[in-house]
This record gives structure tokens, sequence and C-alpha cells, in this order.
């Protein structure tokens, strides 16, 4: 994908989201902060994703600004560039490249921000921004109320405030093919790294050990780096559902949860599996975990373009309480499981969210009827169905300390779905083969 088609598909994007708001809105979309690490270090820099999929600007200290309506004219404010401050912190594009570099139609220095946003804003009824960055909230407020002050020289601040970040979550719902292009390539590296997780796990090793071999897979496959914190739990650490201390030292006859995967040009995957460290379930583990496995299966195939997006969930929920009752950590009727909910004790989250520029992604859930949304070509979710079986009194023994997720990436697509992440064994014996084989090797 070159860089002259990038800036092409940033400027239709531009354009629609103008489009969406109307000749009233004017639109200010900041990226992320640098944020101060320790002392004079900073954590590595990742720009804001909202900024990002509409200009793919990947420098601190930047604004875009789109005037909504036909113009469509967009406007981005930048560092300047600083030959002493490139030296250490690399090159900067400058305001003089951006246009050309970019796509966009001016470009400022981020200095005059302060004094160019309130011209702008004179010109438009309504100010949009995505809401929630404290610091942002408060840069807009003295913005408008400086301006409200001067009313008697008849300088008008726009009427309301929209919060950009359902706009902004909808167009970004709906995937393209370079989207996708990009999340297959995630989904790829991040499947190579569970492979290569599955392989040096051994009895003994330390959790961090395993998720050593998953960042060391991210990095020589050129992505950016883990989407998101590794889960690597052995045994009941899995019960903790967003365990990241990775400290433990691994046991033989314990299962490894591994929830893991690298971010590629922006876009995330998210891989979860789980397998016996000594490469052979027991009995109950495989009791368990066939119940997911069957649970999961349910799941996918619900998801196809017009099924509403709790038909998976619903799916899943309805296999995992049966599940539940045959291997009775549960009791009464499947009806009374689910109408109680009994089953959240050993299954206490949903069964998948969006994904896209973010593990869990932007978009709504509900349609505007307030009822679960229909599913459309190009959304891109996350099928996800586990079982937490801790050591609280009441559980067969057998059971206790397990935990139990298998998560995989899919595409909706016209004719059914797309599973981005198949490439990692799921099975029971896809993943008893492939322990015995790599450990031969």
């Amino acid at each position: 994908m070159t860089q002259r088609t990038a800036v092409g598909i940033c400027r239709a994007r531009r354009r629609r989201l103008a489009a969406l708001l109307g000749d009233d809105t004017l639109a200010v979309v900041p990226t992320a902060p640098q944020r101060l690490r320790n002392a004079d270090t900073d954590y590595p820099y990742r720009w804001d994703s909202h900024f990002h999929y509409l200009t793919e600007f990947p420098e601190p200290d930047a604004v875009l600004v789109v005037c909504g309506g036909k113009k469509a004219h967009s406007i981005l404010f930048c560092r300047p560039c600083d030959p002493e401050r490139e030296r250490w912190e690399g090159p900067r594009c400058g305001a003089e490249r951006a246009i050309e570099r970019y796509g966009v139609d001016e470009a400022w220095d981020i200095a005059e921000l302060d004094r160019k946003m309130p011209e702008l804003m004179a010109e438009y009824r309504v100010l949009a921004s995505p809401m929630g960055q404290e610091s942002w909230d408060q840069r807009l407020q003295v913005w408008w109320h400086a301006m409200r002050g001067q009313a008697r020289r008849g300088i008008r601040a726009p009427e309301s405030w929209l919060d950009l970040a359902d706009c902004l979550g909808e167009m970004r719902l709906i995937k393209d093919a370079r989207e996708l292009q990009s999340m297959r390539r995630a989904a790829d590296i991040s499947a190579r790294a569970h492979l290569r997780a599955m392989k040096a796990t051994r009895a003994g090793r330390h959790e961090f050990a395993i998720e050593a071999e998953l960042l060391h897979e991210f990095r020589v496959q050129g992505a950016a780096g883990p989407a998101y914190p590794s889960i690597v739990a052995g045994g009941e650490n899995a019960c903790i559902l967003h365990y990241v201390d990775n400290q433990a030292r691994l046991r033989d006859g314990d299962l490894l949860l591994i929830d893991a995967a690298c971010e590629w040009r922006g876009y995330a995957a998210d891989i979860t599996r789980t397998f016996p460290v000594n490469g052979r379930f027991s009995a109950p583990q495989r009791d368990l975990y066939e119940i997911v496995l069957a649970s999961q299966s349910a799941a996918l195939a619900q998801i196809r373009v017009g099924k509403r997006v709790s038909a998976y969930h619903d799916a899943a929920v309805a296999v995992l309480a049966q599940g539940l009752l045959d291997l009775g950590l549960c009791s009464g009727t499947l009806d009374e499981v689910l109408e109680t909910q009994a089953y959240r004790r050993f299954y206490m989250h949903r069964t998948g969210h969006w994904l896209g520029r973010d593990v869990h992604d932007v978009g709504r859930y509900l349609d505007a009827q307030g009822k679960p949304r229909k599913l459309e070509s190009g959304m891109v979710l996350t099928v996800e169905p586990g079982l937490y079986i801790g050591s609280e009194e009441g559980v067969p023994a057998a059971f206790r300390g397990t935990g139990i997720r298998i998560e995989d990436d899919v595409v909706v697509g016209d004719k059914g779905h797309e599973v981005l992440t198949g490439a990692v064994p799921k099975t029971v014996e896809e993943i008893e083969a492939w322990m015995a084989d790599t450990r031969h090797h």
C-alpha cells in the first residue's frame, strides 16, 4: 500500500466525517499526548486512534480540525521542524510538508493553535470533539469562554458542544479492505507467537519466560509490540480475568492460559489459547475444555450478516450452562440456570467485543431502538467464551483452580464469517499433537 493510497483513504474519511457533521459543525480531534515515564524518560509513543484513523500522522503534539459540510476543509496543527530537537528525537514533518505528505488542505505550527482556534470556532454553531480527555476538554472550554466574553464585539461562540466519539466509532466499526489486510497480518504474527509460546512451555519455567517468547516473535516479525498487556496465567492464575503479573512458576499438571497478541500498523489482534503445561490434558481438564470449545463453536455459528450481536453470546452461554449442569457445577434445569444466571459464578464476562485499532474497539452495540444491533459485513469481533473454576468450597476438587478461555478474531462477511486466528491449534487433539511433536525437535 503506497503513501499516496493512504493519503487518499484518509482524505476520504475526513470528507465522510465532514458530510456526516454538516455545514454548521467544526470538528477538533487531538492526538494522544506524550506520557512521562519517569524523570526525563517518556513511555513509547502511540498516537490517538481516532486521530490516526483520520490522518495517519504519527507525531505527538498534533491536532486535526475538520470543517463540516460540503467544503470538507481539513487543517493540521503540528510541531515545527527543529534540527536541534530532531538530532535527539528523529525527524519531524513540519507544517511545510504536511499538506503534501498527509493530504490536508492547510497546516499550521502547533504554537498557533490557541490563536487560530477561536477564529475558526466563530464560524460555526456546533463544536465537536471526542470528550473525556480532561486536559483537552478544559482547553476547549477556555477557548469557548473567552469567545463568550467578547460577545459585545460581535464574536459568536458555538452554541453547543457535541461528543464526536460516537460518530467516529460508527465510522471505524466497518473495516475496509486495507484495514482487514492489516488485521490479517496482526493475526498471523500473533498466531506465530502463540505457537512459539506453546513450543517453549515446560514445567518449571516462569510465566514471564513464556511472555518473552511472545514478545520476541512480535518484534522479530516487525510488529510494534503487544496490542495489550500479555496474560500468561498458569494454574489458578487463569481464574483472574486480567492477570498480568506473569511471575509464577509453571507446574506440571496445570493448564496455561495465554491471552496475547500484537499490534500491526495500528490494528490489534486478540488471541487466547489454553493448553496443558506438560502437553496432556487430564480427564477433568478435558471435560471442561470441551465444553468451552463447544460453546465457541455454537457462538461462531451465529456470526453472519443480519444476526444480532447478542446472538453469539446467548448461544455460547446456553452450551456453557448445560455443560456446568452435566458436570454437577450447577444444579436445576437449563432454563433455571439461564434465568437465574447461576452460570455467572464460573463465566462472568461477555463472549466478545469489537476489534480494530483498539483491542476493545469503538462502535455501538445497540441500535436506535435500544436492541442489540445486527451484524454487518466488515465488522470484526472476538469470540471468547471461558470457564473459571476457582478453589472455593463446594467445587469438586478435580475442577478447582482451572481457568480456560478460547478466543479468536472473526470478520463478518457477506457469506458467513472469516476466522483470522485459526492457525493456532484449538481442539484437544490438535493441541496435544502439536506439543508432542514440538517437544521432540
